[in-house]
């Protein structure tokens, strides 16, 4: 089934429910990915890491991914279960799993992942954690894209031991792979768009996107191209989201600068026919910082971004997007969650007019 093209979505998003969305008072909580499992209840899967750790740097070295329902997709989820936990250094995921993003296919759940490996020791409470850290260094260039596989949305979950994007020597992706991105078609086949960095030295280079197809979800995917999709001195974004319409591919992703979509850290909209080729829409702005609460306050977030589209027979109903309290920047909030923006049928002023 082709999804709605979502023009003007920032003009659509209405009032976000204070009450909504997935919080845990211990823990940083980030990314999130919705799905509507065989239960008919709504399932959340999000990413968690103790809050003795930094913000950022500790999901390199601590984080997992978890499942959390509600009755409705806007919440409150209550937390359920530790999905992807820690499995050992000889694990290609073995210290960290993140960036979930969850696909309903058939009768199979596919779960997308970031995952990564260090040998070094388990970070401890007393520990100062920054990105010089020996652990955090080796968890990022470890950092590879894979899939855990379950034929129902409570597990077991088939986890594997090989990531399907592997770094490649000498291109855009030589030091890792992040941030998946799916487009699943009805014949299961799949393209994938993901973050992606280079060696440049012994450090790494920008941020970059890349682009993968697959048969199948269960793989095996082949990189498209030896250069992003992305021209990096033209799209500097991160995070995207992607679905297909009649039209072709749309994506919604972070602005990093704000050249794009007018706000940093803002969000873009781009369409393509193919999914390699991408032109942003006449009006790029997808989303911003600036959240309207259900109670009437507008409040501009430290962060709103990993943004995750609900659709619904076919029609975006629900935004999610990991949000952080503070300025702005990751070492500046004392709160995170994931947060739940309702979707209208048009713009929110429009609809007040009637």
């Amino acid at each position: 089934m082709y999804k709605q093209s979502l023009d003007h979505l920032s003009e659509r998003l209405l009032p976000a429910p204070r009450n909504g969305g997935f919080r845990m008072e211990d823990y940083w909580v980030w990314c999130g990915s919705a799905v509507k499992g065989e239960d008919g209840r709504f399932h959340l899967f999000a990413s968690r890491w103790p809050k003795w750790l930094p913000m950022h740097p500790g999901w390199l070295v601590a984080s997992e991914i978890v499942r959390a329902s509600a009755d409705q997709p806007e919440g409150p989820y209550q937390f359920e279960e530790v999905v992807l936990p820690a499995r050992g250094a000889e694990y290609w995921d073995g210290r960290s799993t993140h960036n979930p993003h969850i696909v309903k296919h058939g009768e199979l759940y596919i779960l997308y992942y970031m995952g990564s490996t260090h040998p070094l020791s388990d970070p401890l409470a007393e520990e100062e954690i920054t990105l010089e850290d020996p652990r955090v260094i080796v968890a990022r260039a470890n950092k590879r894209v894979g899939i855990a596989v379950s034929k129902s949305v409570f597990g077991p979950w088939e986890r594997r031991d090989e990531p399907i994007l592997h770094t490649r020597p000498g291109r855009f992706d030589s030091f890792l792979t992040s941030n998946p991105a799916p487009c699943v078609d009805e014949d299961g086949s799949v393209m994938l768009i993901y973050k992606a960095r280079r060696y440049e030295g012994n450090v790494h280079g920008q941020m970059t996107i890349g682009c993968a197809r697959a048969e199948h979800v269960l793989g095996p995917y082949r990189v498209l191209s030896d250069e992003p999709v992305f021209p990096p001195e033209r799209f500097h974004v991160e995070d995207p989201f992607v679905w297909r319409t009649e039209q072709g591919y749309e994506l919604i992703a972070k602005d990093m600068e704000g050249t794009l979509c007018g706000e940093k850290h803002g969000g873009i909209h781009a369409f393509s026919k193919d999914g390699t080729d991408w032109q942003l829409f006449d009006s790029p702005k997808s989303y911003s910082r600036t959240v309207l609460w259900d109670d009437g306050e507008r409040q501009t977030m430290g962060n709103l971004e990993r943004p995750f589209i609900l659709f619904q027979d076919g029609k975006p109903t629900h935004l999610f997007a990991a949000m952080a309290d503070g300025p702005g920047g990751f070492r500046h909030a004392t709160r995170t969650w994931n947060q739940v923006i309702p979707i209208g049928e048009k713009s929110f002023d429009d609809k007040n007019k009637d």
